[in-house]
């Protein structure tokens, strides 16, 4: 009897243990990168979820790792996301269309269940439009002095300032996006294209979307914001 006694104090202390752990990891918050952080290791998706809605679709046969680079079919609808959420942070990345350039978009401070339009501050990367701003399923963001929030619809356009700084198909173009606070910069090509403040959402996924054709993307790290 003793010996199950003990048993039993056993199983409930590990039990106790591994639910205080799992609180605190919950209590700990978004990761806010204190040094150079690679996203993407140039190997495989360590680190990342690949989300596509069709569970029949096999998510490898869309994402694959070939030579340092992430490349992705475009189809169907879906994203590959940190699982690590983030927030106070630069975030660089490099991306082009192997093919003819259609639509794609960094997610940023994502959250929720994973679905195709979670709730996001996207930065774009549809062709001609790379640093627009899209509010999808309600958060907000004021730009230029005027709040873009709309919860009524499932997306909110704030476009870029100026006329596009990207590259042709086949070349690589890089993007920069200052996260720090309510605020978010986006740069193309080293061309400020869009810069907003007073988000809503202010942490969460980062999110790389597979969106209308095949596009790559390589070199994916985060700074400490500054």
């Amino acid at each position: 009897m003793k010996r199950v006694a003990r048993g039993l104090l056993a199983f409930c202390t590990v039990v106790i243990f591994l639910s205080t752990v799992a609180g605190c990891q919950g209590l700990m918050g978004p990761v806010k990168p204190k040094a150079k952080t690679m996203l993407f290791n140039g190997k495989d998706f360590a680190g990342w979820k690949l989300f596509i809605p069709d569970e029949s679709v096999d998510v490898h046969d869309v994402w694959s790792v070939k030579d340092g680079v992430v490349h992705c079919k475009g189809v169907p609808n879906g994203y590959m996301r940190t699982k690590a959420k983030y927030a106070n942070y630069r975030l660089h990345l490099e991306w082009r269309w192997p093919e003819k350039p259609t639509n794609s978009g960094v997610l940023l401070h994502a959250g929720g269940p994973d679905q195709v339009w979670p709730v996001t501050i996207e930065c774009q990367l549809k062709s001609g439009s790379a640093g627009d701003f899209v509010l999808i399923n309600g958060p907000g963001i004021t730009v230029d002095g005027e709040d873009k929030q709309n919860k009524d619809k499932q997306f909110v356009a704030a476009r870029k300032k100026e006329k596009s700084s990207e590259k042709p198909a086949g070349q690589w173009n890089s993007y920069d996006i200052h996260c720090q606070g309510d605020a978010i910069r986006c740069y193309v090509n080293g061309v400020l294209q869009n810069e907003g403040t007073a988000a809503t959402i202010t942490s969460g996924w980062i999110c790389l979307q597979s969106e209308g054709s095949p596009i790559e993307f390589r070199n994916i790290y985060l700074e400490p914001a500054k």
